[in-house]
């Protein structure tokens, strides 16, 4: 029997997430990880079938997570956009550490990860309408592209010699190559949207972009090329972020700012994360 895709669900109640509610992340057991569970400065965890939910840790010192990424060592990475930091988190006993500092950062806001543990952080200054791309090891940054629209959505491409961008204000998507060792060249814009932000992106398996568009309400589905291959209707108007999980990786959970919650659907492909963290 066919299973139906593309039709969204709740996997939280609205308003259990603030309206803060960011970077989703799903864990080696398949636990959906956002920021701002019930109030801001929290990461919330939410079993896969939405029957647990509650606060992960406490982060301490002012710091709010954003974006959240996995290491290959099963360590938690979180964009700490007021600290400028990079936050890891030891998933066995909780215990926060700051990865890298870079107080040359706007703010840290997504992040993207390679198979080869290189991270990428985007860094807006909203109130300027501009913003940078940052390369991330533990312990240093180096500024990848510091003359950007507001930078937001990041990732990287399945076979791993792409990174992409986009910029919320701008409405432009952008595709750079990307090096074994985390260099970027030939930049060249792949989409501009003629309406509505975007914020979080990522890719699934086969390259495919699925990106959030804030005020809109969709998740835009952009082929490797740029084409918009389809569009699947939320029930908020504000998704901040996506991630893949489930036990196959066909399962995208959303973060919805105007609902507070993260919404769910079924989709055709595993994500890229995903499928990478099944190696």
């Amino acid at each position: 029997m066919s299973e139906t895709l593309y039709v969204t669900q709740d996997l939280t109640a609205p308003q259990s997430f603030t309206s803060g509610v960011e970077g989703p992340a799903v864990g080696g057991d398949g636990t959906v990880y956002a920021v701002n569970y019930a109030e801001q400065h929290t990461i919330g965890e939410v079993k896969a079938d939405g029957t647990s939910s509650g606060v992960f840790v406490q982060l301490a010192d002012g710091s709010i997570g954003n974006g959240i990424r996995f290491h290959s060592d099963g360590s938690m990475l979180i964009a700490d956009y007021p600290k400028h930091n990079v936050l890891q988190v030891d998933m066995a006993t909780r215990a926060i550490s700051v990865y890298a500092h870079e107080p040359k950062m706007n703010q840290p806001n997504d992040l993207a990860i390679g198979a080869n543990d290189i991270v990428y952080a985007s860094d807006p200054n909203w109130s300027a309408s501009t913003g940078q791309i940052w390369r991330v090891v533990k312990g240093a940054t180096t500024l990848l592209d510091g003359d950007m629209g507001t930078t937001n959505g990041i990732e990287v491409s399945p076979d791993e010699d792409k990174l992409y961008v986009n910029e919320s204000v701008q409405r432009n998507v952008w595709a750079y190559g990307l090096s074994p060792t985390g260099e970027i060249s030939n930049k060249r814009l792949l989409i501009q949207f003629p309406d509505h932000g975007m914020d979080g992106m990522r890719c699934d398996v086969d390259g495919n972009i699925h990106i959030t568009r804030y005020g809109k309400g969709t998740i835009a589905v952009l082929s490797p090329a740029g084409e918009v291959l389809r569009e699947v209707a939320l029930t908020g108007k504000n998704p901040s972020n996506i991630a893949f999980g489930g036990p196959d990786g066909r399962t995208c959970y959303v973060t919805l700012a105007d609902r507070g919650n993260i919404e769910q659907y079924r989709t055709d492909r595993p994500g890229r994360s995903w499928a990478l963290a099944q190696r």
